[in-house]
């Protein structure tokens, strides 16, 4: 499957992408605590984003999450297709919606941004270049196929194909 694109290289499977560049949509100061997206609920509390209740007198901003969302501009990219795919398509886009759900459950900030229907394939953005990752490999392992990850540290940015 060999797919290459302009900026990326391949990186190994077994080997964790590790942040270590800017990036646009983290905050560049800490947000007062408790701070409350007022879009998805997440609410920023002890140094991270996390699912919990409204508290009372928070602030409100839009988490990262929501900004990309808001602005279209996704960290990870994740191309599904193969004749496999065709056949068995409603079964891996439920796969890939549990592992959205799982992930978000942890992570409030690892969101599918959209789920678009390409010629032969659909492509699915997300918030996070984990969750990114996560939807390539639970992919992987519960189907085999061919899996690609090509990471940009310059954008932070990941993108990953499956196929089989």
């Amino acid at each position: 499957m060999k797919t290459q694109f302009a900026g990326f290289e391949p990186i190994r499977h077994d080997r964790l992408v590790q942040e270590y560049r800017h990036d646009t949509y983290k905050f560049k100061h800490k947000p007062a605590e408790p701070t409350l997206c007022p879009q998805c609920g997440a609410v920023f509390h002890e140094g991270r984003w996390q699912w919990a209740a409204k508290p009372a007198q928070a602030h409100e901003e839009l988490c990262p999450a929501c900004h990309r969302i808001h602005d279209e501009f996704p960290a990870g990219y994740v191309t599904i297709g193969g004749t496999f795919f065709k056949d068995h398509r409603d079964e891996l886009l439920h796969q890939i919606r549990n592992d959205e759900a799982k992930a978000k459950a942890e992570h409030p900030l690892e969101r599918i941004i959209k789920i678009e229907d390409q010629d032969d394939s659909i492509l699915v953005t997300t918030t996070g270049i984990h969750l990114a990752r996560g939807i390539g490999e639970a992919l992987h392992h519960a189907y085999k196929g061919e899996l690609e990850f090509h990471y940009n540290a310059q954008e932070n940015l990941l993108r990953v194909a499956w196929e089989r």
